[in-house]
């Protein structure tokens, strides 16, 4: 956890975060968040995943700093029971009220807002290259290992467990109906070259699962 709130702290205070003590209240307030025990894949696992990869490829982003911002608050607000895009829409309200809680310019709050309300559906404009790497971070689990893709499935549904199997399988189906239908499943090209395959592979042998 102490080097997560690093990070977090690094990137705050790259973004024109002012008063180091709220810089540290807010990290370990979002850390709650992430450790919530209804989370069972969007975890600081997850996170801390997703900035691995940012991390890696900032170079390709114009603000790696806000990209980073927007993967701690993308996922803030997570309610498995929650309806459509309202986590998104939730956890972009929560962004805009803790970084201008943190002094962050209104520009700057506004791109984080933006950069997490893409999470919603990964559409992502191949003009836009900090939602690029925000997206491509976040669906990098899609090309892992066999073993570990359906550890992450396993882990959603586990989330879902109020949800009865044949609707779960119904609304997972058009989850990842979804992800494969999107034009460009990674936008950024060295992992898109390396990673729509396997992700590909993984989402049609889920789906293969999930119907008849």
């Amino acid at each position: 956890m102490t080097g997560l709130i690093a990070r977090w702290r690094t990137a705050a205070r790259a973004a024109g975060a002012g008063d180091p003590a709220s810089v540290e209240a807010t990290g370990a307030e979002l850390l709650e968040r992430w450790r919530e025990p209804h989370r069972h894949y969007h975890t600081i696992a997850h996170l801390a995943a997703m900035l691995d990869v940012i991390d890696r490829y900032a170079s390709t982003a114009s603000r790696p700093d806000l990209v980073r911002l927007a993967a701690w608050c993308h996922d803030a607000v997570y309610d498995p029971r929650a309806s459509g895009d309202r986590n998104e829409r939730d956890s972009a309200a929560l962004a805009d009220a803790l970084l201008t809680r943190l002094g962050l310019p209104p520009a700057e709050v506004a791109e984080v807002k933006r950069l997490v309300l893409l999470t919603a559906g990964h559409a992502v404009d191949l003009t836009d290259a900090d939602g690029a790497l925000l997206c491509d971070a976040d669906l990098a689990v899609l090309a892992a290992s066999p073993p570990e893709y359906d550890r992450y499935a396993a882990a959603i549904r586990r989330e879902y467990a109020h949800v009865p199997e044949p609707d779960y399988r119904a609304g997972r189906a058009r989850v990842l109906a979804g992800l494969l239908a999107l034009p460009s499943l990674y936008r950024i090209p060295a992992l898109a070259a390396r990673w729509t395959h396997p992700a590909h592979t993984n989402l049609t042998r889920e789906l293969t699962h999930l119907t008849p």
